[in-house]
């Protein structure tokens, strides 16, 4: 029972928590509008961001990725059930293939900010924070965690057991 009870506890540790890439890498959780209204003041400095992808941009020596802004949880996963607050910009050295960093995913990254882009978006200029990248955590996607059960058969009437038998599942 004590084993159990251990393995139990570290499956919990393990699966709770920021990835280690985002944990190890010194940054600053500061919101998009906070950094909008003093660029000077947070230059250089580094910072964590995520969001889904919107758009992947690569040139000859630079990829650019451009970002719309949630907040993050405590384990740094995007927060998009809240309202979006905006864009931002996340440009690396390396080559950033758009087959695995797809429009809609969500990402976090960390890195100091590297200045402001203004881009044009329809008809509306935008000015959009850019961080140079140190680390980029991809998310993976989240699947429905529904269990479907083999033996789904219904509720049925058990004189042992009430409504229902411990054998068969009710379908969802």
């Amino acid at each position: 029972m004590k084993k159990l009870i251990i393995l139990f506890s570290i499956a919990l540790i393990g699966c709770s928590g920021m990835p280690s890439v985002l944990k190890n890498s010194p940054a600053v959780d500061v919101q998009l509008n906070e950094v909008r209204n003093n660029i000077a003041g947070f230059q250089g400095k580094p910072i964590r961001w995520g969001g889904t992808i919107i758009e992947v941009e690569n040139e000859d020596r630079v990829s650019r990725i451009q970002v719309m802004y949630y907040p993050l949880s405590s384990s740094g996963r995007p927060k998009t059930d809240s309202p979006p607050q905006g864009r931002f910009i996340i440009q690396s050295q390396n080559f950033l293939d758009p087959a695995i960093y797809k429009k809609d995913a969500k990402i976090t990254v960390t890195g100091p900010l590297n200045g402001i882009a203004q881009r044009t978006i329809d008809k509306k200029m935008l000015q959009m924070p850019i961080i140079d990248v140190e680390n980029i955590y991809l998310w993976p996607e989240e699947k429905d965690s529904y269990y479907y059960s083999p033996y789904c058969t219904g509720f049925y009437p058990s004189l042992y057991y009430g409504f229902g038998s411990p054998f068969y599942y009710p379908c969802y």
